[in-house]
């Protein structure tokens, strides 16, 4: 006798292989879905929290073309953001382009030399913008910066110096600046931390508190909550780029800041604030060997040569770039923009430029 197979068992092989079916056409669409670029979520907004990243003394070339010894910043970070291309440094030496990018005072004699002696500012007035006319280092308290801008509007701001032994850290006046250059230990470099140059930022007892050891970061990076609105970061002088080799025995150069960055750039991209409303720029101080950039053509000027700058965000286009003229004076213009802040002295000329829809995705915008 032949024995058939009862009609349920059917049933459930057939309910079974079209469960399968359906179980592998979903996850083959998952797949799918997650290749596709277009998956990706597109953010808009304002960015609420910045973060300012400045390295020393090297050239656009050097840095963005192929073969590039930072590879870290010009592939892995690069493929993440937006390069401005025609981003320039102020002036030589270090410190005006510091000093532009939080207050938009432009360069003097003294802070051209970098300041080697810690000199009052003598002035003899303020132009049409409000850039003050004289020499010296140490600018008046009636001179505004971007951290009394954001004390004002009730917004906070750090800057976060490697290897500065206590907080805000500068020569007494007149005296000489002992931090010009690294000993063994103590690499920290007055001249690339601007607060401690203006007196209404030294003056106050704000200053220890705003202008801190790097080593602070960590911490404040915890939570939206306590990460500053403006988080200004500066290495240590081998850190950064700026010597070759350094005094602890490291070979230093752009090899040596790309590997600082790439130990400590994940952090602040991983970070509550930065993934709320975040925003990175990685620039250079000035180019390297004395380059100067065209003579004309960009608002604020180019004597520091070209050296390009990345803007990462939620808010911006991964692997773009823009062409759009820019310098440090468009930095501090970009931020007061964001914050809702009047520009201040450089940055209030006719034609700066300031962060546009070259950097930010449709639907985003640099100012609430």
């Amino acid at each position: 006798m032949i024995l058939l197979p009862h009609r349920s068992a059917h049933r459930r092989r057939r309910r079974h292989a079209a469960r399968a079916a359906f179980l592998l056409a979903l996850l083959l669409t998952a797949i799918t879905a997650c290749q596709s670029p277009a998956a990706a979520p597109q953010r808009t907004g304002t960015p609420g929290h910045i973060f300012v990243i400045n390295l020393e003394n090297k050239g656009f070339d050097r840095v963005w073309d192929s073969g590039s010894p930072a590879p870290y910043l010009a592939g892995t970070l690069r493929a993440q953001g937006v390069l401005l291309d025609s981003y320039y440094g102020i002036s030589h030496n270090s410190l005006p382009n510091y000093l532009a990018q939080i207050s938009g005072q432009p360069p003097n004699t003294s802070t051209e030399h970098d300041c080697h002696t810690y000199t009052p500012f003598s002035g003899t007035g303020l132009d049409s913008q409000g850039q003050l006319l004289g020499d010296g280092c140490l600018f008046p308290a009636d001179v505004p910066t971007l951290a009394g801008q954001l004390d004002a509007a009730h917004k906070t701001w750090r800057g976060y110096m490697e290897d500065m032994a206590i907080p805000c850290e500068h020569p007494e006046p007149g005296a000489v600046d002992t931090h010009v250059a690294a000993s063994a230990g103590d690499q920290y470099g007055t001249r690339h931390n601007p607060f401690v140059y203006f007196r209404s930022i030294t003056d106050g007892s704000g200053c220890g508190r705003n202008v801190v050891n790097y080593s602070a970061l960590a911490h404040d990076l915890s939570s939206a909550a306590t990460t500053p609105n403006l988080s200004y970061i500066t290495p240590n002088l081998c850190h950064d780029g700026h010597d070759s080799p350094c005094v602890d025995g490291t070979a230093g150069g752009l090899g040596t800041a790309d590997e600082w960055l790439k130990s400590q750039v994940p952090a602040i991209l991983a970070s509550p604030a930065y993934q709320q409303d975040g925003m990175l720029v990685i620039t250079f101080d000035e180019a390297d060997g004395g380059a100067v950039g065209p003579s004309s053509g960009v608002t604020g000027g180019t004597a520091g040569g070209k050296v390009g700058a990345l803007v990462l965000s939620p808010f911006t286009v991964p692997g773009g770039s823009s062409d759009r003229a820019y310098n440090h004076y468009s930095l501090l213009a970009s931020m007061e923009d964001i914050f809702g802040l009047p520009r201040l002295a450089g940055a209030a000329q006719p034609g700066v430029n300031a962060f546009g829809g070259d950097v930010y995705r449709s639907g985003s915008q640099g100012q609430p």
